[in-house]
């Protein structure tokens, strides 16, 4: 068995993906991402702590974090995707790894692999981290909802590293990718979120929407944007938790398609469907 593993990790695939960790480790990105990740949540547990007298729950806290994740987790995973493939051209090392025996397919999926072990597992111990912390600060916490959150987190930070790794394929220049970054992250965050609501309150009422009784079409239409569905799968199985949070945010009655295995699936269709493209984009690449 032991020996089998072993095989298996010198695969081109593993190999190429220790490659990609071992240079972000270098880069001291885990140390770093996985400090902000923890500071930033036992931060919003004492925030509403300080607003909601005494340390809060879990659910607080992740109501108070959906926003904060929602524009840097985006960030995080579109700076590290944006280079790497154009990066490595950019500096002559992907003619010899082309050279190597292995194939491009191998090098894609290896680089992805990769850099999604280095993303998922700074969500994972930094907001695993902060879950200890508050934990000792707050009695009877519901860990089960908590990582239902880091799970969604990760889903959604692997989508917008794999939009981030397809621009990388498209551009020869890495100042070109990073624009193109950059743009995605406003398109995303600011631009989407803004015409997906003008084409809903163009076929429906304003204050049918801020009344909470939107069309289900409405939603349908939101189901476009990644984000959108993170916050659909947050929502649908942790909801407004602690009174606190009841008390600061709306009650969203959500339609009855709406389901956790819904937003799981569209998640999962933009992580492939972005990896198969890259993996399009560089088997036609010029190198």
């Amino acid at each position: 068995m032991n020996e089998l593993i072993e095989n298996i990790f010198k695969k081109p695939v593993f190999i190429i993906a220790k490659k990609e960790v071992m240079d972000t480790v270098r880069n001291l990105w885990i140390i770093f991402m996985t400090i902000i990740f923890a500071a930033l949540t036992v931060a919003m547990s004492a925030l509403g702590a300080y607003y909601f007298e005494g340390w809060q729950d879990l659910g607080m806290t992740i109501a108070l974090m959906i926003g904060v994740v929602q524009l840097l987790v985006p960030i995080i995973a579109l700076m590290l995707g944006y280079a790497a493939i154009v990066g490595e051209i950019a500096k002559g090392s992907m003619n010899m790894m082309i050279s190597l025996p292995t194939s491009r397919l191998e090098i894609v999926f290896g680089k992805i692999l990769g850099l999604g072990s280095v993303l998922s597992f700074t969500i994972l111990v930094g907001f695993g981290i902060a879950g200890i912390v508050i934990g000792i600060m707050v009695p009877d916490v519901n860990y089960i909802q908590y990582l239902i959150f880091i799970g969604a987190t990760i889903l959604v930070g692997l989508v917008y590293l794999n939009v981030a790794f397809f621009f990388s394929t498209l551009f020869k220049k890495r100042s070109a990718a990073l624009g193109g970054a950059i743009f995605l992250w406003f398109f995303f965050n600011m631009i989407l979120p803004i015409i997906l609501t003008g084409i809903a309150f163009a076929g429906a009422a304003f204050s049918d929407i801020a009344a909470g009784n939107a069309p289900d079409w409405y939603y349908l239409v939101q189901l476009i944007n990644p984000m959108s569905a993170y916050s659909a799968l947050v929502t649908l199985n942790i909801g407004n938790i602690s009174t606190a949070a009841a008390s600061t945010a709306p009650q969203l009655q959500y339609p009855s398609f709406y389901t956790s295995g819904l937003m799981v699936l569209i998640l999962l269709i933009w992580i492939v469907g972005f990896s198969l493209l890259s993996y399009w984009r560089f088997s036609k690449k010029d190198i």
